[in-house]
């Protein structure tokens, strides 16, 4: 299968597509990179240990993030067992690719970031 073949189609807004708008399209979404940043370094969680992981997460904005990531081919999710129930949660071949993008984004935050002492503080 070539790199073409394996390419995520997405739609761009603008008169020209724009790897950078599609690309944010993809993770652009607030817990979307801390999502595939927990399961880079975890590698495969289960829901309630991803749900650790990403502190401050609802249970809810998690499932839902974990599904439109899911259909985005990012993340994979893989029954474990059916009794009980149990999932877990991994990076696709295209998931794990974003790594360089991620870590750039710590990186970044790092250098130029630093924690606000109150939530009126923050910028963000």
């Amino acid at each position: 299968m070539t790199e073409q073949d394996m390419a995520i189609p997405v739609w761009c807004a603008g008169e020209e597509w724009c790897p950078i708008t599609s690309t944010a399209t993809l993770i652009g979404k607030k817990w979307h990179p801390v999502v595939i940043h927990r399961l880079l370094e975890n590698g495969p969680l289960g829901f309630n240990e991803l749900k650790r992981e990403v502190d401050g997460i609802s249970g809810k904005v998690l499932s839902d993030s974990l599904e439109d990531l899911e259909t985005k081919c990012l993340v994979d999710r893989e029954i474990v067992s059916e009794k009980p129930f149990r999932v877990s949660y991994s990076l696709t071949e295209q998931g794990r690719s974003l790594e360089p993008v991620i870590m750039a984004m710590r990186d970044w935050g790092m250098e130029h970031l630093s924690p606000a002492e109150t939530k009126d503080q923050s910028l963000a």
